[in-house]
């Protein structure tokens, strides 16, 4: 960090609109989970992404957990997660810890996601099977979310290796199956180094086609410099898929590394996104700066 950096940081928090500040939480509250994930070397996107809201989840005893370790192969550039470096070998213990995880603090609707592991012949779909099914193993009751990657690369498998993955990941009966296109099309490029429009597109389609009857959901991060039009116009194309429930929140530089915010919009112009989302046929929507993929994620629409 150059001298001038700490002065540019702190202008910007400065500069954070009202409604984008909100208290931690109580110590107490946060330590339980803290305490479970560091115990059993685990981790969670609550820490390595910095939710804003994870001070409230963790006062509800919620996380989702983040899969197959804390260093991801793709770069993008609005994510805090580790990147860069080599990803750690996979964890055979880890479905295991999760679900002792699950069963300590008393989850009936657990959120799992993952880094991308384009350098796993199957991208981690097996592993997010086998954590599925360890956390039913101690937890029957348990509902379980997936918010995985796009499933493409590992040799070049294509489209084809992409349905093998996600069928593999379907037919262990999530409630539902989340995948985020982050941004409109136009920005894809600046922000979601190493993933397609289109490519995610697929992803929510082929979960369709595979298995009508599960619910399917996705997520923008506003304030990267796109327009209201181009806003609805995602929307629609995730709707023409298929796509059932919609988060849609503020992008929040995490460092001067990262993009920097183009525009804060306001809780109104939130308010006024989740009406046309709703407008549109979505059947569960969630509009708000601070709402993040996996924000009351067990909540009946």
């Amino acid at each position: 960090m150059t001298s001038s950096q700490p002065a540019q940081l702190k202008s910007e928090i400065m500069a954070m609109p009202t409604w984008l500040r909100r208290p931690i939480g109580k110590a107490s509250e946060l330590s339980t989970v803290q305490r479970i994930i560091k115990q059993r070397q685990i981790h969670t996107i609550c820490e390595e992404g910095r939710c804003p809201n994870r001070g409230e989840c963790y006062a509800q005893k919620t996380a989702t957990f983040l899969l197959m370790g804390p260093t991801c192969t793709r770069s993008c550039a609005f994510c805090q997660v580790d990147k860069g470096h080599a990803p750690m070998p996979l964890d055979s213990s880890e479905p295991q810890k999760i679900a002792e995880s699950v069963q300590l603090l008393g989850l009936r609707y657990v959120v799992l996601t993952s880094v991308a592991r384009d350098d796993l012949p199957d991208q981690g779909a097996g592993h997010f099977v086998k954590t599925m099914e360890t956390i039913r193993a101690l937890n029957p009751e348990a509902q379980i979310e997936v918010l995985t990657p796009d499933f493409w690369g590992g040799g070049g498998a294509g489209e084809e290796g992409q349905r093998q993955r996600i069928q593999m990941i379907v037919k262990a009966h999530p409630a539902c199956y989340n995948h985020n296109i982050e941004t409109v099309r136009r920005l894809q490029g600046p922000v979601r180094r190493g993933a397609k429009y289109d490519r995610s597109l697929r992803v929510l389609s082929l979960v369709k086609e595979i298995q009508p009857t599960i619910f399917t959901k996705s997520g923008l991060m506003l304030g990267h410099g796109e327009t209201i039009d181009e806003v609805i116009e995602t929307m629609a194309d995730l709707r023409n898929v298929g796509c059932d429930r919609l988060t849609i929140g503020q992008y929040m530089r995490p460092s001067l590394e990262h993009l920097p915010v183009q525009k804060y919009w306001t809780p109104k112009e939130f308010d006024e996104l989740g009406i046309i989302a709703e407008e549109i046929g979505f059947s569960h929507v969630r509009s708000a700066p601070l709402v993040r993929s996996s924000y009351h994620a067990g909540e009946s629409p």
